[in-house]
């Protein structure tokens, strides 16, 4: 049983979603927000797995909420959920310590696996918004000697995982892309993820990024 707080101050929108994952029973709804304040005061009360977060919230939004989120012990995973063409801070949010975001637009059977996926404590990008995203937002300056040190450190083989984490895919994914099995590629993320100093995915998606290790437009 995956535990889901939906966390939006339209309450049509949460409706559409509660629908959505209330007809699996895989999944259940602890609670729902109308704001990003209610949002963390829910989460740290209730303990859900996945916070579906939107952004644009009154009295808090989805980032600073997200942030604060990641101050208490054993935060839940946050899932964003973003419109394509309006919102320019999922990059922040991600900084922040969202596990990823999805369209709001998506079909049921795409947002419930998301929200499975990220419980599974992976990191989750649509490619799409991902593209856009990072041609629009993400400056890549070279990397500087420290970040560089630390990325020569890596085998050329966890360097090519690092890359396909940074693009979206499972660990599934990379294992079938790489000819690997996925407890072969979750051993290279913890050998990546110990030499870079990175917490989780989330990060080694941001590092990637700032560090130019990912092509804007090729993320798949």
């Amino acid at each position: 049983m995956i535990r889901v707080l939906i966390a939006d101050d339209h309450e049509l929108a949460r409706g559409g979603v509660r629908g959505m994952l209330a007809a699996d029973p895989e999944f259940e709804i602890v609670g729902e927000a109308a704001d990003g304040a209610d949002a963390v005061e829910q989460a740290i009360t209730l303990h859900p797995d996945v916070v579906l977060m939107d952004i644009r919230m009154p009295r808090l939004d989805g980032i600073e909420a997200t942030r604060r989120l990641q101050s208490h012990g054993n935060p839940p995973k946050v899932l964003v959920l973003t419109t394509f063409d309006l919102d320019e801070y999922v990059y922040e949010a991600l900084r922040a310590g969202a596990s990823g975001f999805m369209l709001k637009d998506a079909a049921p059977g795409q947002l419930r696996e998301a929200v499975r996926i990220v419980a599974n404590g992976e990191t989750l990008l649509a490619p799409a918004v991902t593209r856009r995203l990072v041609e629009r937002f993400v400056q890549r300056p070279a990397p500087g000697d420290a970040e560089e040190k630390l990325i020569a450190e890596l085998t050329e083989r966890e360097l090519e995982v690092l890359k396909l984490i940074a693009t979206g895919l499972s660990n599934r994914e990379i294992a079938a892309k790489l000819f690997l099995s996925e407890a072969t590629v979750k051993t290279h993320f913890t050998r990546i993820a110990a030499k870079l100093g990175l917490r989780d995915r989330v990060q080694a998606v941001v590092f990637s990024y700032e560090n130019g290790l990912v092509e804007p437009g090729r993320a798949r």
